[in-house]
């Protein structure tokens, strides 16, 4: 079987699959196990489907960095549902999902499969450098379209979007991203520092919609050099646009580290982590097998153990 990378945005896979699956689905104490079963029916689909020998299911051990949030305030802050110091805030999720994570965590360990974090660090942080240091060709599994920067079809590493759900996934290469946005993958998060986002409290430059940021990166390639033109009397760049860019200058000079994803953390090894796909045996085995029972978890685990025999 040819060796192919998964990386999954597991928040993203676990907040879709809670609310996709109905909350009447619980355990015997009351416990909702809605996203725990959905999100390992994803996980044995997506295996099977995209051929995946190696998984990592990366990990937002920093949600909200202090980092970005000092570089830019608004950055998630209407997600924050309580503000801590010294620690990461705590962000708002249903406390039916949030009983639900532990679970997860103990399903995926007990089924061999890597989880990966880095402390002050999102999980887009981890996928980025992952897709970008490996050696194998990558699918990248999320919902969120800020991750296309890393879609690179020369490395062989494209993002499985789930944003219209696990029934009409889209496959997004190098032309789908221009096709969508008119700009390359490499541009993407410049036009997003653009454009801005408000699911991720991110201004942008007032008056740069879509459209004007990917015209102006076609034309100048990068925001720096866009910048550059922008303080260049003979550059061309119209006389709104300058001024829009101006105004914005302070924000331009630090969203770009805030929107780009990290590419470079020292993370574990494929190897190190656990990465390869394997049937799950012994006590291992054994231990999903009683909690699909305890837990009420339906066929999902059987559906998860029988993907992972085909991993050999």
């Amino acid at each position: 079987m040819p060796q192919r990378l998964m990386l999954l945005d597991t928040a993203s896979l676990y907040f879709r699959a809670f609310f996709g699956v109905p909350d009447s689905i619980r355990r015997a104490d009351g416990t909702p196990v809605n996203a725990v079963r959905g999100l390992l029916d994803m996980i044995a689909r997506l295996t099977s489907d995209y051929g995946a020998t190696h998984l990592v299911a990366c990990w937002d051990d920093d949600w909200r960095p202090q980092w970005r949030v000092d570089l830019i305030p608004t950055y998630k802050s209407h997600r924050v549902a309580e503000a801590l110091v010294g620690a990461p805030d705590v962000e708002v999720v249903p406390d039916a999902l949030q009983a639900q994570v532990p679970m997860i965590r103990q399903v995926l360990r007990l089924a061999g499969i890597a989880v990966v974090g880095a402390a002050s660090h999102e999980a887009d942080d981890v996928i980025g450098s992952y897709a970008s240091q490996a050696k194998l060709p990558v699918d990248v599994v999320t919902g969120d379209r800020d991750l296309f920067q890393v879609v690179d079809d020369a490395r062989h590493v494209r993002v499985i979007y789930t944003a219209k759900g696990m029934k009409n996934l889209e496959i997004v290469t190098d032309a789908v991203v221009v096709g969508k946005y008119r700009v390359l993958p490499e541009q993407y998060a410049d036009y997003a520092t653009l454009r801005g986002d408000a699911s991720d409290g991110l201004p942008g430059v007032a008056g740069i919609g879509e459209k004007t940021a990917a015209s102006l990166l076609a034309t100048y390639g990068t925001l720096d050099a866009l910048l550059a033109a922008a303080i260049d009397p003979g550059s061309g760049l119209s006389v709104p646009v300058r001024s829009k860019l101006a105004a914005s200058a302070d924000y331009l000079a630090v969203a770009p580290v805030v929107v780009n994803v990290a590419r470079g953390l020292a993370l574990p090894t494929l190897e190190e982590a656990g990465a390869r796909l394997r049937p799950v045996v012994g006590d291992p085995r054994l231990e999903l097998e009683r909690l699909a029972t305890d837990w009420n978890l339906g066929g999902s685990v059987k559906r998860l153990l029988d993907a992972l025999e085909l991993r050999q």
